[in-house]
């Protein structure tokens, strides 16, 4: 081969670098599997230490709470909470060699433990390399718990308005349970941890406390006669067309001045259906008052008169000791024989003790039998009448739910025995929510039926939600739920959180119980808010003072947005309203609400101990 073969063929060999970078992948294919298997390992090791940790504290905080000051019996109980709360967690295994809990001199228990966390991949065997990992990964966790430790108190207040429904409902069920099974401790001895759930859309559901937060309603009285006439009614035998009518109806008792009513009369149709005044009465005719029928058809045959109870002829209605004044508004419900007259709203007039008059008449309705109910239909009463932005007369009926409430104590948690929380008067396209609150409780069961029965519909008024989160770990609210109230403002002793969980999308505020006329969109028809503004302003206007408030009070307010509204207001809502930027939470899924909520149930439950 001649001297230019050679080097071409060198420089060709050179150049070809196929067989290099194979070489190369074979050499690093087992390090980029080994490291990919190994951080599957290694993200599971990660989990483990969080769930080992919150096993952990849970145990300490048992021990430290118990009554024994040596370390074996304080070592005894720990183990025992701490193997119990990793039952949950079989693929680890509970290094007990390394595990100890101990109390210092300061009173402090002081705990630390292994877990050796199997790997699942790991631990292969890959030439050239040999075994990666060990089969069994180590983990640990350190906990102190001071025995000076501190009563919790959390309030969950919850959305569940309509754009809550389907995935985000379910999510937040299981969120909400998460924090539960953190912060609730099986042993509520020296101290104890409670949770109270408030569920909020177009209002909040107080249930059976509703009376006392609201104040009592003005029942209905006994309604025991309705009837528009007087006497017996008289035949009519013929009616003149002239100016005034002249009407013949043999020995018609009538006296001047007498207001009548005509009916079922033929030919002259046009008399029917009208009051009239008698004058220029004889024994057997009497004419209509300022009333000509010289245009009217000619009499035929037929009709009847009868004297009316007061001058419009409407019916009156009996009802002993009923309240009501002049121009108040009346709902009458379940009346027998005249049932014409039920489920409907009156403006009263002639109003004396007992009776009173509607302004319709009840010629054409059948005769009362028996029974009925009247209610008062004012603000403080069963039912509300009002009139909507466009005039029209709506009446509505009190809920179990409650608004806020106005004047001085508008934005205080002062006691609702000195001042009222709203009343609320629902439409029933947004009606009060089916979702009731549950006081302080520290039975996790109870407190996570609650929460697993939520259920999403309803305009927002997340105002009020914020309220009630705050009343309920407020000691000014005991006199509400005296069996559930919560302890002292006294952080040395009792930790007072709330947390917010919302979507942003407040709407809703009210005027006297009912939706205002100037509530923004999503709070239902225009037709059944009342025509006034709502006295506060704006939810969110409230809202951030509420959460001033509260937090002047030394609450400490957790905030969760989840997939928050694109409204500058809803984001300031959750980024101002929480204690600090450190707890504010913005999931964008039902994995991170969970992880957010987790981390909340954490963070309040270390703020309970030392480190």
């Amino acid at each position: 081969m001649s001297l230019l073969t050679w080097t071409h063929a060198a420089r060709r060999f050179a150049r070809d670098t196929r067989g290099n970078i194979a070489m190369m992948f074979a050499l690093s294919l087992p390090v980029l599997i080994l490291m990919t298997v190994g951080g599957v390992d290694i993200h599971r090791a990660s989990t483990v230490r969080v769930n080992l940790q919150d096993a952990l504290d849970a145990a300490t905080l048992a021990a430290a709470r118990s009554s024994y000051t040596e370390d074996v019996d304080i070592n005894r109980v720990g183990m025992a909470s701490l193997e119990a709360n990793l039952k949950a967690y079989p693929q680890i295994t509970l290094r007990t060699g390394d595990t100890r809990f101990s109390l210092d001199e300061n009173d402090v228990v002081i705990a630390d433990a292994k877990v050796d966390v199997k790997t699942l991949v790991a631990h292969i065997f890959l030439p050239p390399y040999g075994q990666f990992m060990d089969e069994y990964i180590p983990v640990g966790a350190h906990s102190e718990v001071n025995r000076s430790s501190k009563n919790v108190e959390v309030a969950l207040v919850l959305d569940t308005t309509g754009s809550m429904q389907g995935q985000k409902i379910i999510d937040l069920r299981a969120a909400a349970s998460d924090l539960v099974d953190i912060v609730v401790q099986d042993q509520q001895s020296p101290y104890y941890s409670k949770v109270s759930v408030v569920p909020y859309s177009m209002a909040v559901n107080v249930d059976s406390y509703a009376t006392n937060a609201r104040g009592s309603i003005i029942g209905s009285a006994n309604i025991t006669g309705a009837s528009w006439s007087t006497g017996s009614s008289k035949s009519i035998s013929n009616i003149t067309r002239n100016n005034p009518a002249r009407i013949t109806s043999n020995n018609h008792g009538f006296q001047n001045g007498d207001v009548v009513w005509i009916n079922g009369v033929s030919g002259m149709t046009q008399v029917n259906n009208r009051a009239y005044v008698v004058s220029n009465r004889a024994t057997n005719t009497f004419t209509l008052s300022g009333v000509s029928s010289s245009n009217w058809n000619n009499y035929s045959s037929g009709g009847t008169i009868r004297k009316c109870q007061v001058d419009d002829c409407s019916v009156v209605v009996t009802a002993n000791s009923h309240g009501l004044s002049n121009n108040q508004y009346v709902r009458i419900t379940n009346v027998s024989g005249m049932t014409q007259i039920n489920d409907r709203t009156y403006r009263v007039s002639d109003v004396t003790t007992n009776t009173y008059s509607i302004g319709v008449n009840g010629a054409n309705w059948d005769n009362y039998s028996s029974g009925g109910r009247s209610w008062c239909a004012q603000a403080g009463c069963t039912y509300y009448a009002f009139f909507n932005p466009y005039g029209t007369l709506v009446t509505q009926q009190i809920s179990t739910c409650v608004t806020e409430r106005h004047g001085t104590n508008a934005y205080t948690d002062a006691s609702p025995g000195s001042a009222r929380l709203g009343r609320n008067y629902p439409s029933s396209s947004n009606p009060c929510l089916p979702n009731t609150i549950l006081p302080l409780s520290s039975n996790r069961t109870t407190i996570k039926s609650r929460i697993n029965g939520l259920t999403a519909s309803g305009s927002t008024a997340g105002h009020i939600g914020v309220g009630w989160g705050w009343y309920t770990v407020s000691p000014n609210f005991a006199s509400l739920w005296p069996s559930n109230a919560a302890g002292p403002y006294n952080p040395l002793e009792v930790l007072k959180a709330v947390v917010i969980m919302t979507d942003g999308e407040y709407n809703s505020g009210y005027c006297n119980g009912v939706i205002a006329q100037d509530s923004t969109n999503g709070s239902g028809s225009r037709e059944v808010q009342i025509n006034c503004n709502a006295p506060n302003g704006h939810p969110f206007d409230q809202t951030l003072a509420l959460c001033a408030s509260m937090k002047g009070s030394g609450v400490i307010v957790y905030t969760v947005g989840f997939q928050v509204v694109d409204d500058p207001r809803a984001r300031a809502i959750v980024n101002e309203c929480a204690t600090s930027a450190n707890h504010v939470y913005m999931p964008n899924s039902g994995t991170d609400l969970s992880a957010a909520f987790q981390a909340i149930g954490r963070d309040i439950t270390r703020l309970r101990i030392s480190k």
